[in-house]
């Protein structure tokens, strides 16, 4: 097991890519730390870890762009376990909506919840870390966050801010043996694919190297290598997963 007794954090864990990286770690036998803005979204995370072996669940609630209450999940992980190695920024939402017609509102919330979660949760266990002086941080970006995409300024802006925040974060961490990576996905299967019709679907494939949209499990297995011992030299750097989409 690469992650055998390890406590990892993770944002945004009752659905998608969330729920896949919670159930890749628990596999790995890593203990959890699970966030959503409600417990209840987790029910079903928690089963599947559960069965997939993980040693200890713990669920937390909580609006992840409130300083008080990142800070109160991170004590909660510190409380059980007293230390974190692993951080997974996945929390994020979307406004789409064309540049000239975006709201104010729809900038601020998608900002908010995908960019300044990151940097509250990165700040509250950076100093965990730093005592430790070890640990692993993972932001799942966005293959938008690099090539921009019609109708997902605030979307795209977010993204490009985590590579950002990714490259400084391991910058200012590397001595404390902290490494900090992104992973930049390109179009998986999730609940907001699933909105999108066949029609579009098939279109978007036609762009894809490999002539599939990607699925949840893709990015939790480059997850699981980016947290693992595996990838001790690797740091500050955005893995593209989008099945040859951008190249």
């Amino acid at each position: 097991m690469q992650l055998k007794d390890k406590v990892a954090l993770i944002t945004g864990a009752g659905r998608g890519i969330g729920q896949s990286i919670a159930v890749a770690f628990a596999k790995e036998g890593a203990k959890l730390v699970l966030s959503d803005l409600k417990k209840e979204f987790l029910t079903e995370t928690e089963t599947l870890a559960k069965q997939a072996g993980s040693p200890a669940i713990t669920l937390t609630e909580g609006n992840v762009a409130k300083g008080e209450e990142v800070n109160e999940i991170v004590k909660i992980a510190l409380d059980t376990h007293d230390r974190i190695d692993i951080l997974v920024n996945v929390a994020g939402i979307t406004k789409d909506g064309l540049l000239a017609m975006m709201s104010e509102q729809d900038w601020d919330d998608v900002l908010s919840i995908n960019l300044k979660s990151a940097f509250l949760f990165t700040k509250a266990c950076a100093r965990p870390m730093m005592k430790q002086r070890s640990g692993a941080i993972v932001n799942i970006a966005s293959i938008v966050g690099i090539a921009g995409n019609a109708g997902q300024a605030n979307y795209s802006a977010s993204k490009g801010g985590m590579i950002a925040l990714t490259r400084t974060t391991a910058k200012e961490l590397a001595k404390r043996n902290i490494r900090a990576n992104a992973i930049a996905p390109g179009f998986i299967k999730t609940k907001m694919t699933d909105k999108l019709s066949p029609e579009l679907i098939e279109k978007m494939k036609e762009h894809i190297g490999l002539g599939r949209l990607g699925e949840p499990q893709d990015i939790a297995n480059v997850a699981v290598f980016l947290v693992s011992d595996a990838s001790s030299y690797v740091t500050g750097q955005t893995i593209v997963v989008d099945g040859g989409l951008v190249i």
